[in-house]
């Protein structure tokens, strides 16, 4: 079988390589090997999952998305394992992890979100050849209330119904 750039076996490969290399950015004291191991996990996990492109790089965002929420966790126990009392460049550095963290890992959660529900919605194609008409839109309009006009008497009400 040949891979071609849009099956989702390559997809997958190179989503593994993105979230390896935030891995390694958040940690920055990865090895080689432990690189490997989470490229290698991740490629596994997308191609169980990654059933479609857009499925490969819905999780594949949402990975980032977790690296980005463990980023700052990871810069406070790295600073918390060096010394008991950071010092003001330390918690600049912590500072900065975990507001560039929070709003990169919301950010990409919601970019997954996206991409998750639009994955569960029909494929709508439209071609520029064929015009849009008018039975094809569908407008939602509110039930009919049936209002009594308040100089109405009680009789007036009765033939209504009937």
């Amino acid at each position: 079988m040949v891979t071609t750039w849009w099956s989702p076996q390559f997809n997958a490969l190179l989503g593994s390589l993105v979230v390896a290399a935030g891995a390694w950015l958040a940690w920055d004291s990865f090895s080689l090997w432990g690189i490997v191991l989470v490229a290698g996990a991740v490629a596994g996990l997308l191609l169980w999952q990654g059933r479609t492109i857009a499925m490969v790089w819905a999780w594949t965002t949402l990975l980032i998305g977790l690296e980005s929420l463990a980023w700052p966790i990871v810069t406070m126990v790295q600073v918390r394992s060096v010394t008991t009392e950071p010092t003001d460049d330390q918690m600049g550095t912590i500072l900065s992890a975990v507001l560039t963290g929070l709003f990169s890992a919301i950010f990409w959660i919601t970019f997954s979100y996206g991409l998750f529900k639009r994955i569960g919605q029909p494929l709508v194609v439209s071609s520029p050849d064929v015009p849009i008409s008018d039975s094809a839109v569908s407008h939602v309009e509110p039930p009919q209330q049936n209002k009594i006009a308040p100089s109405s008497s009680r009789s007036d009400r009765r033939r209504r119904r009937t």
